[in-house]
């Protein structure tokens, strides 16, 4: 039995230490999609900019800017705690998907 728990134990351990992997920027955008539109299309909470249209570039630099509380207006708290979640690859990834919708 003590050896069972032993090895329980460990696999827990190593799935709360694995790096976590995201999903495509398709998938990532679909937390956005309640306040930007399916298409990026509206602006969020009537407070932010439009953002269809900008190029991943500019996505990128937003982002990472909520990420280092650096950007943003009035949702800035909101859109940190958003942003915290991601990587840069899942940053890279949902900014080129914004630019192409």
């Amino acid at each position: 039995m003590k050896k069972t728990g032993g090895i329980v134990l460990a696999l827990c351990a190593m799935a709360f230490s694995a790096p976590v992997v995201h999903a495509g920027g398709a998938e990532v955008f679909q937390a956005c999609v309640e306040c930007h539109g399916a298409s990026a299309e509206k602006s969020a909470m009537g407070k932010s900019q439009v953002i269809q249209g900008w190029p991943s570039s500019q996505i990128v630099d937003a982002l990472n800017g909520y990420k280092a509380g650096t950007y943003g207006g009035p949702l800035k708290a909101l859109m940190k705690v958003q942003v915290d979640k991601l990587d840069a690859a899942a940053i890279q990834d949902v900014a080129e998907h914004i630019s192409g919708l």
